[in-house]
């Protein structure tokens, strides 16, 4: 059993669902967890109030948002659920609007969800697959998709023609008009759990095939710790709506639109260390 289908069952899965806005289509994410026994209703009121209060900021890529809250006493254990809309919603996102796909994810203990979310992210950063993600007739035909063999470390309109990684050497590197690099990357979210593991997740992902992670670490956080720890690092990547929350905290803060596009990424990394 894969990490994805330990979390996301076909009970937890519900397909062309009937929303009238953002806030029935995170309630419908959250019954199916309250069902399976996973949280409480007062979870799912939480994950609403995170949108409420800091903006739709798990909305992080084109259609899909990543619903999800601190953990507390009202989850009982880790578990995911996915919702495909039978209409697109708005949730007020300037890029990502309108959204078609749900999925909540419910945190009991900080790691166990990791690969999840590290195979997810590649997953719906793949043209082909979100595609099939999206004609899928059966949660069963969603979980087949989720958990077959891994996409192409290449997908398609992921890397823009002739761009070449850069020499291994991110030791060496200095971010643009700055000092040598600190050797780490922030990428913030609300709870430090969901969007900023999606982001990282992705982020990674770049930085294998550059030949740059043995020199840079990655770390997923909330606002309030990414306010102490920014000046650790080279920089903070984060959605408009975290960076507004942020202001100014001594390093860039780099906005990104689509936490699964590695094309997007790619592009940051080169502008933010001048390669």
């Amino acid at each position: 059993m894969s990490d994805l289908d330990r979390l996301l069952t076909r009970d937890s899965i519900h397909l062309d669902a009937a929303a009238a806005d953002w806030r029935a289509a995170i309630t419908a994410a959250g019954e199916l967890l309250e069902r399976e026994g996973a949280v409480t209703g007062a979870y799912t009121r939480a994950m609403i109030d995170s949108v409420e209060e800091k903006g739709p900021y798990i909305v992080v890529a084109p259609g899909f948002a990543f619903a999800h809250a601190r953990p507390s006493e009202a989850v009982h254990r880790t578990a995911m659920s996915w919702v495909r809309l039978a209409e697109p919603v708005e949730f007020g996102h300037d890029a990502n609007d309108p959204v078609t796909l749900v999925v909540a994810l419910a945190a009991k203990d900080p790691k166990e969800h990791l690969r999840a979310m590290r195979r997810l992210a590649t997953v719906l950063g793949s043209p082909e697959r979100r595609a099939a993600l999206d004609r899928a007739a059966t949660p069963d035909e969603v979980l087949a998709v989720l958990t077959e063999g891994a996409p192409s470390s290449s997908p398609a309109g992921e890397h823009p023609a002739g761009a070449a990684a850069p020499d291994a050497g991110a030791e060496r590197a200095t971010t643009a008009g700055a000092a040598a690099s600190r050797n780490k990357i922030l990428t913030v979210c609300g709870n430090g759990l969901g969007t900023s593991l999606f982001l990282k997740n992705t982020l990674e992902q770049v930085l294998d095939r550059w030949g740059w992670s043995p020199f840079l670490t990655v770390e997923a956080t909330d606002t309030i710790s990414a306010r102490g720890k920014a000046k650790e690092a080279d920089c903070i990547l984060t959605s408009g709506e975290i960076a507004r929350t942020l202001g100014d905290v001594g390093v860039p803060v780099r906005v990104v639109e689509n936490f699964t596009s590695t094309a997007e990424l790619d592009a940051a990394l080169r502008e933010l260390y001048d390669v």
